[in-house]
């Protein structure tokens, strides 16, 4: 075992010093100096969001590593030497932690970006407009559903119309005043924003999408993955009749357009092209992309870190000792590692079709509801898979497992905890210290109410 080495963050430092000399103003508002005056101009921007979206602080890995580290309960521990992490891992996170502070920034980015281009949408050929405004929603969306996970108490935490979310911003900003300091909305206000943004996306967007090929750094969007996200905001929401009918409108549209699971469960991951499972992934290669799933759960041996995060036995526990899911497991520079993330420069999936099939068997049980399939047929879809004993029968908690087990170390486990009201390493779901801070540039710079505990 590595000795967790508290290690000053020299950004942090530059940041914070810099800041102390200049006039700060809210990052959600900085402006985006582009020239919108062409069909070629808007959907460049559209690709830098989407390329802003694939940061390595963002779907190229921290927001799902920030989830698994957040909901260890000693099933993984991080074992690094990069502090920012750590806290995370502790559950002490101070206010002007550098990684919480880049991925609001990056989110923001992100969003400012798609606001550019949904305010230039007549701008671009008329042919083209629903799929760059559903492409552009689609973006929004998904950076203001990780930054409300993340900085606000659940929604299973209820007073959603009192909790704080984060500050709604739905028009480009391209000029700072004080109407660029907007406070943060409610919970209820931002989730209901984030089901309007997917809803038209999903409505918007086709089938297949002819910007998705293998040198793209993204598998654009399509209403398969739009349907896929509602399920997890409708999941989130505890809306399971939601949850099930459009984790069923993602399954039906995705296979529909030659989607199926891998054949085996190690062939969904360490793929240098977009596996038949993906519904969203990031493109990763030599040249470009970031994969920081691999950058902190693989070894030197793979091209990783020092194996910054390691799995622990009450983990590998939970598995059939015959479960194939168990054996992508791995031991090297002195620990358990996960298979997932082993080799370099593959591509980041960041919504698999398993999922779904594991959505809608859950909403279907809670429902007493069969849509698309029984319950039974979809638990035995990944389980068989894993190379497990088709079930006769099967249980929420047997679901549930079999959702924990196939979904490992992916970026749910927060999300999980939270909706199903279980504790973490001694901290109850809707604890403070499950909540990231508001960084604290954005309370300086737009007056930002902090969040509790902070």
């Amino acid at each position: 075992m590595k000795r967790n080495i508290i290690i000053l963050s020299i950004l942090s430092l530059s940041v914070a010093s810099c800041d102390k000399k200049i006039e700060l103003f809210p990052y959600q508002s900085v402006a985006e100096e582009i020239a919108l005056t062409s069909d070629a101009n808007v959907k460049k921007v559209l690709n830098g969001a989407y390329d802003g979206i694939s940061d390595g602080n963002l779907y190229g890995g921290n927001v799902l590593l920030f989830s698994e580290l957040l909901a260890a309960n000693d099933e993984i521990r991080w074992e690094g030497t990069f502090n920012q992490p750590d806290e995370i891992w502790q559950k002490s996170i101070i206010t002007t932690n550098s990684f919480v502070r880049d991925t609001w920034l990056g989110a923001y980015d992100a969003i400012n970006r798609a606001n550019n281009v949904l305010s230039a949408i007549n701008i671009v050929t008329t042919a083209d407009q629903n799929r760059v405004k559903g492409e552009a929603l689609f973006i929004r969306a998904c950076m203001y559903f990780e930054l409300v996970k993340l900085y606000a108490k659940p929604y299973s935490a209820g007073s959603v119309t009192t909790n704080l979310g984060v500050p709604l911003i739905l028009t480009p900003t391209r000029g700072i005043d004080e109407s660029s300091k907007v406070p943060r909305s409610t919970v209820e206000q931002t989730f209901a924003q984030i089901l309007a943004d997917f809803n038209e996306a999903e409505s918007l967007l086709p089938s297949v999408n002819p910007g998705s090929n293998a040198t793209t750094r993204m598998v654009f969007a399509t209403k398969a993955a739009a349907a896929a996200m509602l399920s997890r905001v409708h999941l989130q929401m505890e809306n399971y009749p939601g949850a099930r009918d459009a984790a069923n409108r993602a399954i039906t549209e995705a296979t529909s357009n030659g989607r199926s699971l891998a054949t085996t469960f190690s062939g969904a991951f360490n793929n240098s092209v977009n596996s038949a499972e993906y519904l969203f992934a990031t493109q990763v290669s030599a040249q470009d992309g970031d994969n920081n799933m691999h950058l902190y759960w693989s070894i030197p041996t793979y091209g990783g870190r020092d194996g910054d995060v390691s799995i622990q036995p009450s983990h590998l526990a939970l598995y059939d000792p015959s479960d194939a899911r168990r054996a992508l497991f791995y031991t090297g520079a002195g620990d358990v590692r996960s298979g997932k993330w082993q080799q370099q420069y593959k591509v980041l999936p960041i919504i698999r079709l398993a999922e779904m099939y594991l959505t809608r068997a859950e909403a279907n049980f809670r429902a007493g509801t069969a849509v698309g399939a029984t319950p039974l047929t979809d638990y035995n879809r990944t389980h068989q898979r894993a190379g497990l004993t088709a079930a006769v029968a099967v249980t929420l908690a047997d679901i549930l497992l079999e959702r924990k087990l196939e979904l490992a170390h992916e970026g749910h486990a927060i999300a999980d905890v939270k909706r199903l009201k279980l504790s973490v390493d001694g901290f109850a779901y809707n604890a403070n210290e499950l909540v990231f801070p508001i960084p604290q540039r954005e309370v300086d710079a737009a007056g930002l109410i902090q969040n509790p505990g902070y």
